[in-house]
């Protein structure tokens, strides 16, 4: 199975809108949505959940009032200000356990908590794995790394010869585990000065991994001289630019209707990610 991961520097690139269209293109694939943070390529690609369960990200001290003898060591050892009238804030608490070891009575224990929920579901483009984070919870990378896991199993399970991920936007820890184990990185960019700045910290991190990048610049006729500069830089660094889709107000029109740019009318947008696709196709080796 060959794994394709989409992933850019910053948020708003158009990622999801590219990934969608690709997994439309590849006929079938099995998707995994690692944007747990802030999912939304359900929006254009429509999912039906067949399972569904619950992630727990980590632990919240619990303190049993049977027990307590109210000595107060919890409050004074607690280095996030989490217990106040023996009494845990489950939003300051990290997690840590230090208070559950240090009570003399036994009287901490650590609970798991609800951090979020993964899915796996039916779309018109293949099977998608994918989940919601809960607001303000953390360890995202870990339920990354489940969607992953879902993603590798609904595809051994089906028998599919293609994994297309959308990752999440950055180079932090949910990233990480969204391109490990990846065959090629898609980095979709824009042509702005924070698209390129961030551009070379996700090639940094795609080097750092020894994974091979190509490129996609998005947009690139809101400013060609910094297009240009993308385009400078990748040549440079043996990048191949692998797409230059241009700015089309029917893209917009598309993500309303729910469907991405290869099942509406975009014009060059349609025709270039086409030709993106065969471009990937290629170095997949599919």
């Amino acid at each position: 199975m060959k794994q394709l991961t989409v992933i850019s520097g910053k948020g708003g690139t158009g990622k999801t809108s590219i990934t969608a269209a690709l997994a439309v293109l590849a006929k079938e694939p099995v998707i995994a949505d690692c944007d747990v943070d802030a999912a939304d390529l359900h929006l254009i690609l429509a999912p039906e959940t067949v399972e569904s369960g619950d992630f727990s990200g980590g632990k919240v001290a619990l303190i049993d009032e049977s027990k307590c003898t109210k000595c107060g060591l919890c409050e004074r050892l607690c280095r996030f200000d989490a217990i106040h009238e023996f009494i845990v804030d489950p939003v300051s608490c990290e997690g840590c356990a230090f208070c559950a070891h240090a009570c003399p009575e036994d009287a901490i224990t650590m609970e798991r908590t609800l951090s979020g929920r993964w899915f796996v579901s039916n779309t018109r483009a293949g099977t998608m794995a994918h989940a919601r984070l809960g607001i303000a919870e953390e360890n995202s990378g870990k339920l990354v790394t489940l969607v992953r896991k879902m993603a590798s199993n609904a595809a051994e399970k089906e028998r599919r010869s293609t994994l297309i991920t959308d990752g999440p936007p950055g180079i932090g820890c949910p990233v990480i585990a969204s391109i490990t184990g990846a065959d090629l990185l898609l980095a979709v960019t824009e042509p702005t000065l924070s698209g390129i700045h961030d551009l070379k910290r996700v090639v940094d991190v795609s080097k750092h991994f020894n994974i091979p990048v190509v490129v996609c610049i998005n947009k690139c006729d809101i400013n060609p001289y910094n297009a240009s500069e993308i385009e400078k830089y990748c040549v440079e660094n043996g990048i191949e630019v692998v797409g230059n889709i241009k700015y089309n107000p029917e893209v917009t029109r598309a993500m309303i209707q729910q469907k991405s740019v290869v099942e509406h009318e975009c014009g060059d947008v349609t025709v270039e990610v086409k030709n993106m696709w065969e471009r990937i196709r290629g170095r997949l080796g599919t």
